[in-house]
């Protein structure tokens, strides 16, 4: 099955309270699975990975073979794509998962976009953030 995963991390504060949210769906729109978890403090990059981390697990647990991965994230995108070095101790540990999650996937594609074309993710980060604190 081929799907798409929207991925998005946000921190109020850098580091500050973070939240991690992914929607999960197929090529015809259809929504497989939407998460958004407050994920306590972290800075906005490991918040990023974090999403990237959960969405990947569920395209996996859910039997997805060929995935795009679309993220405003362009640090995340160009560390998986093997652009940049990652540098951070926290994000290599975050990255090594979820290219492990890629490889039981099989094939992965990494696409950065504005913010305004990760709509779904955004609005579920901070909706998610705003939950966490009320």
């Amino acid at each position: 099955m081929k799907a798409r995963l929207f991925t998005d991390g946000g921190a109020r504060g850098n580091p500050g309270p973070a939240a991690a949210a992914y929607v999960l769906e197929t090529d015809d729109g259809t929504v497989l699975d939407a998460c958004g978890e407050a994920i306590g403090v972290a800075t906005n990059n490991v918040a990023e990975y974090r999403a990237l981390v959960a969405g990947l697990a569920k395209a996996a647990e859910l039997g997805v073979s060929e995935i795009e991965v679309v993220s405003d994230s362009e640090l995340l995108v160009k560390q998986m794509n093997g652009e940049y070095r990652v540098k951070s101790a926290t994000l290599v540990e975050l990255s090594l998962e979820a290219a492990r999650l890629a490889r039981q996937i099989g094939r992965v594609r990494y696409r950065a976009v504005r913010r305004a074309e990760n709509e779904l993710a955004d609005r579920l980060v901070n909706e998610t953030l705003d939950a966490a604190s009320s």
